[in-house]
């Protein structure tokens, strides 16, 4: 959740950062407002976006009667295609010195980074590395002291300054850790001429996942920032995006759905959003989703692409039929199923006999029929098919010897962190079911019950007396969920899977740099969990795609590796290994960690890499390959090359964000020797070729 800088203001100013008095004026409001703060005054456009100051958007006014004016003309900008629905008001600031201050989450470090600039404003980006002082802070320690004073001495502020200034900080990072930050910048921090320290500008955001489980989050929310559309989605709890093309798109998991994206824009039927509906899909949801499609007038047709895993085919049919009421659609909807529950679903739609509904028998026919329904007045939007030339030659023998290995099989026991919950019970069910050897389950306060006919202790340590442990899988809820991690790894078991997702991302930095001398191998958070075909299921993976065979499968998305599993069985290639590392920007066990273990696993024959934008993963990955010269085929796949930039996409690892992008991540795995996949179609013969 992105504020804008008068939300981020009040929320500094909650935390004891001073900042300017400041009042907001809408349009209407702009004769009747009236400062009680003495001119001049400066107007400043609250837009979610940067380079308002060089639109325009910041205007100075030195008497009362320009204010009605003034602000009417900002109201009519238009700053890099963003409307200003609100202007805050304040008073000029008598500056003496303008500085940089900022506390951000790193993904690729890790951490929180701190960092003090010399000098700040506007041009922040052209003052040289030189400016800067970046540290970085690892949780759950925290702030020291000593970077408040390295902070203090780079900025080259007078003795006298040091106690404010170390005050401002420590209750800015306080700020950060109490409100459930990812960024907190003050740009520019001055020193006025009276001699006090002022946040004159400030950026924040705040986590998603932590505002989920604080609702007193949404008051800094500002609905205005976004379309109608948006708002009603995130009130539904669904992934939505606009996007200029035509064909609207519903979709179960934001791989899958990046990769459908993809492929619609690469077959000339661009995407008019992105709408992932996740693991539920009930009448209410359904209904909104749909509501949102139809009344987009951009969306001439819409395309229903699901793989049901945890999802049933079959209850988002009915969910569609309750939500067209028995009539037809006003737009043409092409509907493709796969998985859970695919027959039941294909037989409810084909007995709605309602005009313009098109069943798809798969992809590539969806394909087909939308061709059939693309509108003459169609816009061409041109997305150009990224180079796929052949890898670079296979990385050459370094001599490199692992001696790590998986260690999980048929025979392995599985503890059930959270078991007598609601999701806990029906997974439990569906594993012992698969085969897996459930042994025990924890959840506090529920200690010699049992459940399914499994013992449940108050604690992994009280299971450890009673039982040898080999994978503690967790479904544990959010707020709850990196103690329970904690929780595994103190007690030393070999692995641990996390289902949970949205646990906030200070959580999950505190519980890894925690854990990271315990021997547990830690799976996710957001993962889907590991299956080993025929012998056993840890996690909420659907059994029916899976066979087993010569190859592992390795993936950022759960509903990606379900879809591309059930892609290889049909075409006769088993699998000897499928893990999902998770989706979230931090997580434990990476793909290079589990290549560590693949080489040693005869079973393994090639692996498949299931990848998304955004993020190192698999970047890191190609070096690791380079480096220790990693002999088996690598075939790869990368969900979501069509998405627009910064713009995130579904579950929280999945944005594109500044850096090498696409082409960058392409090539590196190409140098690395990696088969690169150019879409889903392809995957069976790809794979089938690298084994022969």
């Amino acid at each position: 959740m992105l504020l804008n800088e008068h939300k981020s203001k009040l929320l500094f100013s909650k935390a004891n950062i001073p900042v300017p008095p400041g009042i907001e004026i809408h349009p209407g409001d702009e004769d009747s407002a009236r400062p009680d703060f003495p001119l001049p005054w400066f107007l400043k456009s609250q837009v979610l976006t940067g380079g308002r100051g060089k639109a325009g958007g910041i205007q100075r006014v030195v008497n009362a009667a320009e204010l009605g004016p003034v602000a009417r003309k900002l109201f009519a900008l238009k700053i890099n295609r963003n409307e200003v629905p609100f202007i805050r008001v304040e008073p000029a600031a008598d500056i003496r010195h303008e500085f940089y201050l900022s506390l951000t989450v790193s993904r690729e470090r890790r951490c929180i980074l701190l960092t003090a600039g010399r000098s700040g404003g506007i041009e922040i980006e052209n003052l040289g590395r030189d400016n800067l002082l970046i540290q970085e802070i690892h949780l759950p320690n925290g702030l020291a002291a000593h970077q408040v004073r390295a902070a203090f001495f780079h900025m080259g502020l007078e003795k006298e300054y040091f106690k404010p200034f170390a005050e401002l900080l420590q209750n800015l990072f306080a700020a950060m850790l109490d409100s459930g930050l990812l960024l907190a910048e003050i740009n520019p921090l001055v020193i006025t001429n009276q001699g006090t320290l002022l946040a004159l500008d400030g950026k924040v955001e705040i986590d998603d996942n932590y505002a989920e489980i604080h609702p007193e989050a949404e008051a800094y929310y500002q609905p205005e920032h976004a379309t109608q559309e948006e708002n009603a989605a995130r009130e539904a709890g669904l992934s939505f995006v606009k996007l200029p093309g035509w064909v609207g798109l519903m979709v179960n998991g934001a791989g899958l759905a990046m990769a459908t994206m993809d492929l619609l824009n690469f077959s000339g039927l661009p995407a008019a959003n992105f709408l992932d509906l996740g693991g539920a899909a009930d009448q209410q949801r359904m209904r909104t989703a749909m509501d949102l499609l139809f009344g987009d007038d951009k969306a001439k047709a819409i395309f229903i692409n699901l793989f049901g895993g945890i999802l049933s085919c079959e209850k988002v049919a009915r969910a569609l039929e309750g939500a067209l009421g028995g009539e037809a659609p006003p737009k043409p909807v092409v509907v493709r199923m796969a998985g859970k529950d695919a027959e039941g679903g294909l037989a409810v739609l084909k007995e709605l006999d309602v005009a313009n509904v098109h069943v798809a028998k798969d992809m590539q026919s969806a394909i087909s029929i939308l061709d059939t329904l693309k509108p003459a007045t169609a816009a061409a939007i041109e997305f150009p098919v990224p180079e796929l030339p052949k890898p670079c030659s296979r990385p050459a023998k370094t001599g490199y010897r692992s001696d790590q290995t998986f260690g999980i099989d048929r025979d392995t026991p599985v503890l059930v962190q959270g078991i007598t919950g609601k999701i806990g019970q029906l997974h439990t069910q569906l594993m012992l079911e698969y085969g897996t050897n459930i042994v025990a389950g924890v959840t506090p306060f529920k200690g010699g019950m049992k459940t399914l006919g499994i013992p449940v202790y108050n604690s992994i340590a009280e299971a450890k007396r009673n039982h040898d442990i080999g994978v503690s899988i967790i479904f544990v809820p959010p707020p709850m969920a990196a103690d329970a991690i904690l929780e595994a790894a103190a007690n030393e078991i070999p692995w641990a899977a996390c289902i949970t997702e949205g646990i906030p991302q200070h959580d999950m930095l505190a519980a890894l740099k925690q854990a990271e001398n315990s021997p547990t191998r830690i799976v996710g958070p957001n993962t889907p969990g590991i299956i080993i075909p025929e012998q056993t299921k840890i996690g909420i993976l659907p059994a029916s795609p899976f066979t087993p065979g010569p190859v592992a499968i390795l993936s950022r998305s759960g509903t990606l590796t379900y879809e591309v599993a059930a892609r290889l069985s049909a075409a006769g290639i088993g699998q000897s290994i499928c893990v999902g590392i998770g989706g979230d920007p931090f997580i434990g066990t990476s793909f290079a960690d589990l290549f560590e273990m693949i080489r040693n696993h005869n079973k393994t024959r090639a692996v498949v890499v299931l990848g998304e934008i955004g993020g190192q993963a698999e970047e890191n990955l190609a070096e690791y390959v380079a480096a220790t010269g990693f002999d088996k085929p690598v075939i790869s796949f990368i969900a979501g090359q069509t998405a627009p930039p910064g713009k995130r996409l579904g579950h929280a690892g999945a944005i594109l964000e500044n850096g090498g992008g696409i082409d960058h991540k392409l090539a590196t795995m190409r140098k690395a020797g990696f088969i690169l996949c150019p879409s889903l179609e392809d995957m069976a013969a790809i794979t089938r070729d690298a084994l022969n």
